[in-house]
């Protein structure tokens, strides 16, 4: 578990991409935002407008998916953001491109009906959980005001969890979701939406 005193953070995930419609899995590669995914970082952008307190540090994953959803959602802004590779979402190494249902017919201990995320750490090639973490970590223990975080579904889970005092293993438990904004604040989870 990680604790540590955080600063506000808001956490967004990417807008809706054409692997997402799909079913693909990203991991490090990228695909374009949809037109929702579009309209999802617009969401986004008006939700932070609203809520953002002023002189906020902005951080991005590097993924064009980030950075396009970023952009959108904080205009101006965005150009005083540092990306940071920590903020990718977890690399699935040899199942990139792939649907977790081929995924799951050649290797009989993915179950994406039972476990919506942790199979993803056992891609050949990918990320392990505790590499993950550790760079989550990482982002997390070096917040020193509140903070919008631009980043990934998994990454999203996990950065909450580490900032919730919740084990790794617990990402799965905490609600996912485009176009929204997730704000942890004073080791509390809230959900802005439109």
């Amino acid at each position: 578990m990680f604790h540590v005193d955080l600063p506000p953070i808001y956490v967004l995930r990417h807008g809706e991409t054409e692997w997402n419609l799909a079913d693909r899995m990203q991991g490090w590669c990228d695909s374009p935002l949809t037109a929702l995914g579009r309209a999802q970082a617009e969401a986004q952008g008006r939700l932070l407008r609203a809520h953002l307190p002023e002189g906020c540090g902005i951080r991005i994953s590097p993924s064009g998916r980030a950075v396009e959803t970023a952009q959108i959602a904080l205009g101006a802004r965005a150009r005083a953001a540092v990306l940071d590779v920590r903020l990718r979402e977890v690399n699935v190494g040899d199942w990139v491109g792939r649907t977790p249902q081929e995924i799951a017919a050649e290797h009989v201990f993915v179950r994406p009906d039972e476990d919506r995320h942790l199979w993803k750490f056992h891609a050949p090639g990918g990320e392990t959980l505790e590499q993950m973490t550790a760079r989550c970590r990482g982002v997390l223990a070096e917040l020193t005001g509140p903070s919008v975080l631009v980043t990934h579904g998994v990454t999203s889970r996990l950065l909450r969890c580490l900032a919730l005092g919740r084990a790794p293993e617990a990402l799965g438990d905490l609600p996912g979701g485009q176009g929204i904004v997730h704000v942890i604040e004073d080791g509390k989870a809230r959900i802005l939406r439109e």
